[in-house]
């Protein structure tokens, strides 16, 4: 079951949190993983070891998902050296929160830049490699704030329902050329971008968790790997909720 022998799968901020656990799990199924990352190779670094330490297979693509020109140039040298791209998470993301009143342009522009156009611009590289093999796996990560909204986070809630959009849209548009596009929504996950949170922060989100804790990134990665296998080859459009029961 899930099968990923002989995949070759890119993972777009794939040095650390979900985007690590999600390139080890992928790698544990068989898939050969792409790490990407923008500037953290050392944590990257660390993503490979895991991976090779699983006896998975791997190697590091360091990129800005923000910036086309280097998205369209590294997905093309991967598919030169692969001949394909068969699944693209889209993972990378930055939150920077913030009262609306008090959020800069600046902070706006970075977070659409990473969350939503560095979605877009790995899935137009990617589509016409799997348009031509027939056969393709987009997976973009959100968030239960797309859904359930969350005070301080309009700009990271706004872009991450950008991506339920997006996913909806393209799911529409290539399905008839053998490519799913589905979305995993994570609830709250211990990561380094929750880390800072002080503890009575943290209980509260428990508190409003029906499961009663914290998530775990290997729990989001194992969503990732049924939506990339061939288990999952008649579902797309669709938005997979891994949140405790945070919101139903």
């Amino acid at each position: 079951m899930f099968n990923l022998a002989g995949k070759i799968a890119i993972v777009t901020g794939g040095s650390r949190g979900i985007g690590r656990a999600t390139c080890v799990a992928l790698a544990q199924a068989g898939a050969h993983v792409l790490v990407n990352y923008r500037s953290n190779v050392e944590a990257a670094h660390e993503t490979l070891r895991l991976i090779e330490e699983a006896g998975g297979q791997a190697e590091l693509i360091g990129f800005d998902v923000a910036d086309p020109d280097s998205v369209d140039r590294s997905i093309k040298d991967a598919v030169a050296r692969h001949e394909c791209i068969d699944i693209l998470v889209n993972n990378a993301g930055i939150s920077i929160d913030q009262l609306l009143l008090r959020v800069s342009v600046k902070d706006l522009e970075m977070t659409w830049a990473t969350n939503v156009n560095g979605a877009l611009f790995c899935a137009k590289a990617c589509i016409r490699p799997m348009m031509k093999k027939r056969w393709g796996r987009i997976i973009n990560l959100s968030s239960v704030v797309a859904e359930s909204g969350n005070a301080g986070q309009a700009v990271y809630s706004s872009s991450k329902a950008a991506l339920l959009g997006l996913t909806r849209s393209l799911a529409r548009e290539y399905a008839s050329r053998g490519i799913t596009v589905n979305a995993v929504s994570p609830g709250f996950i211990e990561t380094d971008m929750t880390a800072d949170l002080a503890d009575s922060a943290k209980q509260g989100i428990v508190d409003q968790t029906p499961l009663g804790r914290i998530g775990r990134p290997e729990e989001v990665a194992a969503a990732v790997v049924f939506l990339a296998s061939e288990e999952a080859s008649y579902i797309t459009g669709q938005v997979i909720r891994v949140n405790g029961g945070m919101h139903v």
